[in-house]
């Protein structure tokens, strides 16, 4: 059968020539032959094998497959991975298949045919290694699976995950959250998910561009529309054609606007400024901004038949503060980008300074923390980055839950997320920081959802 697979396949069978039979003719497997339901029930415990091959006619009735399909229920309800191969005679297809029903992986009828059984069984672990790796993948932060955003945190797992969900749709997405929380990066993240990414993302600023400019510079305007127009030119919105449009800062369109925005949502075509002709253009519309759109609405500011077309999906962008652990994971991603560019050996953070950018509030979100490590990175004398080359301003004191278990879940998860970082992500080194076992380390971080 070849070299050992490394994983144990357990073989429960009452009659001792055929226990030789497949410890000789399986012998490319680690085989562990037992030969009742307790015993077998005692190896799930101990070892969790990935395989078991299982023979419905077991002790104290082995004319009967009542003690078998019992085995089986047993097995599986301690381990519901283990894949049961139902090993049954030859006139009792009824059994094998009631064994299915249960849950067995697949059955097999005797007399045995070792390269027969054996190819099962080879079935059987590459569907059980194929659904352990479908769910490392769907247990993995969405964050690493779009293009530059960055993050561990269960908020902002939340977050991601969302984005992924709403990307292959044509949906307008309403992205809210302060200065710094890298609207932009999702809504791109919302273009290069989507089926439209071959075509073009076009940005714009709503709040950077001077009224008097703006409409033009949405719609475009014909030859001679005003002062300066001395030829045709296409605005923003035409040059996304199929593609996504992206409106940063759409809380601070002029009112003046917002209703022939509105048209273009409702209609899909446009008007150059000057023009007459209606031109259809087909955009995924994405907006973003961090005024509150609602008392905006209440104070007249913003139309309220606008933000229901721009918000047919919101998406909450928390702030950094909020974000447990990603604080410090942000800032050592911060260092790999610039120290490349700069030419600095910077390597890490000292404790101290970990937990300098654990404690502080960063109100500018994201965008202030590269900013007070890319000075950190010109400013460190060594190889590590102390407290005083961030020059951190303020902490913040969150108010503590009175809950005992939510304040010693929260402390743990921030700590196991600050030794992660500065270990590079490696478990052991972590481990050893903790001071707990790998095992111990694993089963916490499963625990918190943090893989």
């Amino acid at each position: 059968m070849g070299a050992k697979h490394g994983r144990g396949l357990l073989v429960v069978e009452d009659d001792p020539g055929l226990q030789s039979q497949l410890k000789w003719s399986l012998d490319g497997f680690d085989v562990e032959v037992v030969s009742d339901r307790e015993g077998a029930l005692r190896h799930i415990r101990k070892q969790e094998p990935v395989v078991v091959t299982l023979d419905l006619g077991l002790p104290p009735d082995p004319a009967n497959a009542s003690e078998g399909l019992a085995a089986l229920e047993e097995i599986l309800a301690l381990a519901p991975d283990t894949k049961v191969i139902v090993v049954t005679g030859n006139d009792d297809r009824e059994n094998a298949l009631e064994a299915v029903k249960l849950g067995a992986y697949d059955f097999y009828q005797k007399p045995i045919d070792p390269d027969v059984l054996g190819l099962i069984i080879e079935r059987a672990y590459a569907l059980h290694d194929l659904q352990q790796e479908n769910r490392r993948l769907a247990a993995a932060p969405a964050a690493a699976r779009l293009g530059g955003v960055i993050g561990t945190s269960s908020q902002m797992d939340r977050v991601c995950r969302m984005i992924e969900k709403l990307a292959p749709t044509d949906v307008t997405v309403l992205l809210l959250g302060e200065s710094g929380t890298g609207k932009e990066l999702l809504a791109r993240a919302l273009h290069d998910l989507g089926t439209r990414a071959r075509k073009r993302f076009v940005a714009i600023n709503c709040a950077a561009i001077p009224e008097s400019l703006l409409e033009s510079e949405l719609f475009g305007y014909e030859k001679g529309a005003f002062t300066g127009a001395s030829k045709q030119t296409v605005g923003k919105t035409e040059l996304a054609d199929g593609g996504t449009l992206f409106l940063d800062e759409i809380g601070d369109l002029p009112r003046s606007l917002q209703a022939k925005l509105l048209r273009f949502l409702q209609e899909r075509v446009i008007e150059r400024v000057g023009g007459r002709s209606e031109i259809p253009v087909d955009v995924r519309v994405v907006c973003a901004t961090h005024q509150d759109l609602e008392s905006r609405m209440k104070t007249g500011e913003f139309r309220e038949d606008l933000f229901y077309r721009v918000s047919e999906v919101t998406v909450q962008i928390p702030p950094l503060r909020d974000r447990e652990g990603d604080p410090l994971v942000l800032a050592k991603a911060f260092i790999e980008k610039h120290r490349g560019e700069l030419g600095h050996k910077v390597e890490g953070f000292t404790g101290a300074a970990a937990a300098a950018i654990e404690a502080h509030p960063w109100p500018g979100n994201a965008r202030e923390l590269e900013n007070r490590v890319e000075r950190a990175v010109i400013m460190a004398d060594g190889s590590l980055i102390e407290p005083d080359d961030l020059e951190p301003s303020e902490t913040r004191e969150d108010p503590l839950p009175l809950n005992l278990r939510q304040v010693r879940e929260s402390a743990e998860r921030q700590a196991i997320a600050r030794a992660l970082a500065l270990a590079d992500y490696k478990v052991a080194q972590a481990a050893e920081m903790l001071g707990v076992s790998r095992p111990t380390l694993y089963d916490l971080m499963q625990k918190f959802g943090m893989k």
